[in-house]
């Protein structure tokens, strides 16, 4: 009985340790993705320099998103035209980037869509879509490495 005891301890050690993989293989791994990804960086729309103006033909091929949208978090109205930096589904997400934006001197204001219930972080509002399209172009010069402000995109209130 003692006989059986030890070889099924024994069998089950075994059989355990034959199916543990080893740390090298992890190390590996992980320094090939963060080699790929170096280089498959692509940049989706040229950065402008804080100098560049949006010509007339950049503006009327920017498209621009219609909601209906209420101020949730902030102390000001927006006016027509909103750069948004980014979308939440939870407000206290949206608080939070809302503060970084005042911190950073931004006069940023929380809004939610009427529609779906989405908290949008508007950093700066202008009565001109003109405006608003020159000050996108510098907010994402200002923050080059952060990939979701690259993606900041033009709400028009109704």
């Amino acid at each position: 009985m003692k006989k059986l005891a030890y070889l099924l301890i024994a069998g089950t050690v075994l059989s355990l340790s034959a199916c543990k993989s080893s740390q090298n293989a992890y190390k590996e791994a992980y320094e090939k993705a963060v080699a790929d990804d170096g280089a498959k960086a692509v940049i989706e729309e040229p950065v402008a320099s804080n100098n560049d103006a949006p010509t007339a033909e950049d503006v009327a091929n920017i498209s621009v998103r219609e909601e209906k949208v209420s101020v949730v978090s902030g102390e000001q109205e927006i006016k027509a035209y909103g750069i948004v930096c980014g979308s939440f589904s939870l407000k206290a997400n949206a608080d939070a980037l809302r503060e970084r934006l005042v911190n950073d001197g931004y006069k940023a204001v929380v809004v939610v869509n009427e529609a779906g219930k989405t908290y949008r972080v508007v950093c700066a509002s202008f009565d001109t879509k003109e405006e608003a399209v020159a000050e996108r172009t510098k907010f994402k010069a200002r923050y080059p490495d952060n990939q979701d402000f690259q993606s900041a995109w033009i709400l028009y209130r109704k």
